[in-house]
């Protein structure tokens, strides 16, 4: 068999397929497996989450219950287990986000890069896989871009999707797919920054916001997504944690949404004003834009004083009671206009992709060609952050790998 991916679902499906006795080749155009991996987490690896299937699957974003068999066969405890056992120390920190003890994504990308190897599979590295060959109706082999062909009766496209292109993760796998006459759904961003309208985000950019309440609302008004966490201003407008979680939740015209910030999550706004006349009678004859030093980051206070209205030279003793309700609304809901979402260049995760109606849920075989599957990002399936859509490569991979060898 030949696994087109050296990325993790392709690391593990190629490893768990080997240890079971299958020659397996792993084709990757890139000169170092998981590239993307390395990235992930800002560096860090977020490996999975620490969960049960069933609320794993309520983090699927799109298609979960096609996952179903996969995270019950490979479950986020057996990969923690499977990183331990070759001998990378885990933690799990807050939403049950697992990293690696050292904090490095590089650990678990050796880790992985080894498993394959020791269990047998062989690397060509540097390759482009451009098709998928067919003998009879089945898999015969890979062409490689040189013109090459290299035999096999089973080929597994474990490419990734189209997001962080410089990786590999270029659209390789859907054209190859396509080729076959799978259905694609057309890939989109998911999990990615947001541009919004307000001039003043390039005025905060670098500015990083912590332990600030983010609220996604639909045209209705309604909260569709409400976290607590951390988020940055950029010159274009928002990214971060909070924002890419977010932006899973904009399905349709970015534009209709709104976001609120709460700056003072931990104070309600009673509590907030009662803090805001503190720290007027602390500085009451202070100018009102020199008064917030101690409620809000520098860079913030002169957008704060702009959009609440008061004047900035105004006396602190001087700021109206209704004043200061709209200063303690607005720092509980700090307005921001998206206007649409970044390239999916940009993206951490595809939307999108190979239909899961094509593929057998339980073996990730194709339902068109035999001898052929999938793993990872390539299928149209995505998840919320937090380490879910790695768990969704391991997944998918055991089973592919399963599925080719009992296939054998």
């Amino acid at each position: 068999m030949i696994v087109i991916g050296g990325g993790a679902a392709g690391l593990l499906c190629a490893g768990f397929a080997a240890r079971e006795g299958c020659a397996v080749t792993i084709l990757d155009r890139n000169t170092r497996p998981a590239r993307k991996v390395m990235i992930t987490g800002k560096g860090r690896c977020n490996v999975t989450n620490n969960c049960a299937p069933d609320d794993f699957i309520k983090n699927v974003r799109t298609n979960g219950r096609f996952l179903y068999s996969a995270v019950n066969a490979f479950a986020p405890q057996d990969a923690m287990a499977f990183f331990e056992g070759l001998g990378v120390p885990l933690k799990t920190e807050r939403g049950n986000r697992v990293f690696p003890a050292s904090d490095k994504a590089v650990d678990i990308v050796d880790a992985m890069t080894r498993f394959a190897k020791d269990a047998g599979a062989k690397f060509l590295l540097g390759e482009r896989a451009v098709a998928v060959e067919r003998q009879d109706g089945r898999v015969s082999g890979v062409r490689l871009e040189s013109g090459e062909l290299l035999p096999a009766g089973a080929a597994v496209i474990a490419t990734g999707g189209r997001s962080y292109p410089l990786t590999g993760s270029d659209g390789d796998g859907y054209r190859m797919a396509k080729a076959l006459g799978h259905t694609i759904v057309p890939p989109r961003p998911s999990l990615v920054p947001v541009i919004c309208r307000e001039s003043f985000c390039a005025e905060l950019m670098g500015l990083s916001l912590k332990n600030v309440t983010l609220t996604l609302k639909n045209q209705k008004g309604k909260a569709v997504y409400s976290e607590l966490g951390e988020m940055l201003f950029t010159h274009f407008g928002v990214s971060g944690p909070l924002v890419l979680s977010a932006s899973a939740y904009m399905k349709d015209a970015p534009e209709s949404y709104r976001f609120a910030i709460d700056l003072k999550p931990g104070l309600s706004e009673q509590q907030l004003d009662a803090r805001l006349l503190r720290d007027f009678a602390e500085y009451q004859n202070r100018d009102f834009d020199n008064a917030l030093d101690k409620l809000l980051p520098r860079t913030l206070i002169p957008v704060v004083v702009r959009l609440s209205g008061i004047p900035g030279g105004t006396k602190v003793h001087s700021v109206t009671k209704e004043q200061r309700k709209k200063l303690a609304g607005l720092i509980k809901s700090f307005p921001l206009t998206p206007k649409a979402l970044r390239p999916i260049d940009e993206a951490v995760i595809t939307a999108g992709g190979v239909s899961v109606r094509e593929v057998d849920p339980r073996t990730m075989r194709s339902k068109l060609v035999p001898g052929l599957y999938f793993a990872g990002e390539v299928l149209d399936v995505d998840a919320f952050t937090g380490g879910y859509n790695l768990q969704i490569a391991y997944s998918t991979a055991f089973l592919a790998a399963r599925g080719i060898c009992a296939e054998e």
